[in-house]
């Protein structure tokens, strides 16, 4: 795995992250465009973990020259930005998995499960003769929409309501807390949609401390 990540602190964090998880080794760091196209040039990684915003150029930059140099890894785009045309544009180049910065373990640990097995899915599938339902069972990640769980969906849709009903933003914690989950499970429903272009997120500030991320439905 490369990270590709301009802010030493949050490199150091995530390496810790997927070091704990175990399944994926850390191959190289790149803090620019520039050093994260000869990373992935040189070690070939398999997993990408992609900054979008660098110091240099855009992560979606990076992604599009890697893709048309021949690159086929995957990749998490891993950023704080929110906005529908950041992750239709990650989308174009093959992108599947986001992270929405500040992420927790749980969060990477996610994606990272996501992945393994999909990667154990395709070598799987390289040693058998393609029939139909090999190759629906290969495209399903990239090329049909995940449709979720019947009681995830039925919580989404509650999560939508309740953002429909309330005048101004709430936090992930209000919503738990009216809706009977954990925040971080609110959390998570609450970026799906923001990710689906359902919602809006901006931070609070006030105090001391990390600012608070309040979300409303997208007008």
């Amino acid at each position: 795995m490369l990270i590709v990540e301009d802010d030493k602190a949050v490199a150091i964090v995530t390496r810790g992250f997927v070091e704990r998880h175990g399944a994926f080794a850390v191959v190289g760091e790149a803090a620019t465009g520039r050093s994260a196209l000869e990373a992935i040039e040189a070690v070939r990684p398999d997993l990408v973990l992609l900054d979008v915003h660098l110091p240099d150029a855009s992560g979606i930059e990076v992604l599009r020259v890697a893709r048309a140099r021949g690159f086929a890894g995957e990749v998490v785009a891993v950023t704080a930005a929110r906005d529908l045309e950041t992750v239709r544009a990650a989308r174009s180049f093959g992108v599947r998995h986001y992270l929405v910065k500040p992420f927790g373990l749980e969060a990477m640990r996610e994606r990272l499960e996501a992945i393994r097995a999909e990667l154990a899915q395709a070598e799987t599938l390289s040693t058998h003769p393609l029939d139909q339902r090999a190759v629906d069972a290969m495209l399903q990640p990239s090329d049909r929409p995940r449709q979720p769980a019947a009681g995830s969906q039925l919580t989404l849709d509650t999560v939508a309501g309740l953002l429909a009903e309330v005048d101004g933003s709430v936090s992930a914690a209000e919503v738990g807390e009216r809706l009977g989950m954990s925040r971080v499970s609110a959390r998570r429903y609450l970026e799906r949609l923001v990710v689906d272009g359902r919602a809006a997120v901006a931070p609070r500030y006030g105090g001391t401390g990390r600012p608070e991320l309040r979300y409303s439905v997208r007008r």
